[in-house]
């Protein structure tokens, strides 16, 4: 480690549903949890703050992030992109993990075990509803 810049410290905004999620992400998206967990966390802890900064705070000292995560394209479509959010308290050298979404599949996910369709995930709140996108989506692709 440098002594010149130390590493930042992760902290979570909630541990267990933060947890929660990064499993879902895991069963059901590899590559985004390949890429979080060997790629950003290091990256992120080491200073470099990686994705787009959404909010910043000069009173508290903060900043906030929200870093895209790789996803198929048909994902991506019916459920949104797969978001990791952190804020950065720069003095106090803490990257607080606050959430990943969409929060409604991953927190599904985690649950119960989900069915594909066509190769995507699809919700059991809503499995109608992400069968006719995905079902849309692939009639448009074949136009």
């Amino acid at each position: 480690m440098n002594i010149m810049n130390p590493s930042y410290i992760f902290e979570y905004q909630n541990e267990n549903d933060f947890r929660k999620k990064e499993r879902s992400v895991r069963k059901y998206n590899m590559l985004a949890y390949k890429k979080l967990t060997f790629n950003y966390y290091p990256k992120i802890r080491s200073g470099e703050f990686l994705g787009e900064l959404v909010a910043s705070d000069k009173k508290l000292k903060t900043k906030s992030y929200e870093l895209i995560l790789p996803t198929d394209e048909m994902f991506k479509k019916v459920h949104g992109e797969i978001r990791l959010h952190y804020t950065v308290y720069e003095d106090k050298k803490i990257v607080l993990l606050t959430n990943i979404t969409p929060e409604g599949i991953l927190e599904e996910g985690h649950r119960a075990e989900l069915t594909a369709y066509k190769g995507v995930m699809i919700s059991k709140a809503n499995p109608e509803k992400d069968m006719f996108k995905i079902n849309l989506l692939n009639m448009m692709q074949n136009k």
